[in-house]
């Protein structure tokens, strides 16, 4: 049976690619293109996209007004996101390590997708709505 997992791409050492030329980089983008195309093809990745460094962390209401990002305390930047159907959390993570950009510094957090969050599985329900009467 296939589970779904999220791939948080993170970007821990951008500096390493100011250093490459521009041929260098081009190859490395290649390389990460071949990876991501391969996925798809063989229906490991059902979706991803990039993440732009911009964004807001939002808290509780009545808090600090939202911030603005990318966040200069954060050691790295979330810079995409895949989707990915995979047997097991050993699966996805031996698919993740295959990640052409990890020797650059790039990281990759692998997620189980859950049907439910911790509060609704505090209740007992295995969804985000309240099971059906038996």
């Amino acid at each position: 049976m296939e589970a779904s997992f999220l791939f948080l791409i993170r970007e821990t050492a951008p500096e390493t690619y100011d250093a490459m030329s521009a041929d260098e980089r081009r190859r490395c983008l290649d390389r990460w293109n071949e990876w991501v195309e391969g996925m798809i093809a063989r229906g490991e990745v059902t979706y991803g996209e990039p993440l732009d460094n911009a964004g807001r962390l939002v808290g509780r209401a009545g808090a600090a007004r939202p911030l603005d990002g990318p966040f200069a305390e954060a050691k790295e930047l979330v810079g995409g996101i895949f989707l990915v159907a995979a047997a097991s959390l050993d699966e996805a993570t031996a698919l993740a390590e295959t990640c052409p950009s990890l020797p650059y510094g790039l990281t990759i957090e692998v997620r189980p997708i859950a049907g439910a969050c911790h509060l609704a599985h505090s209740l007992g329900w295995d969804t985000m709505k309240e099971p059906a009467s038996a």
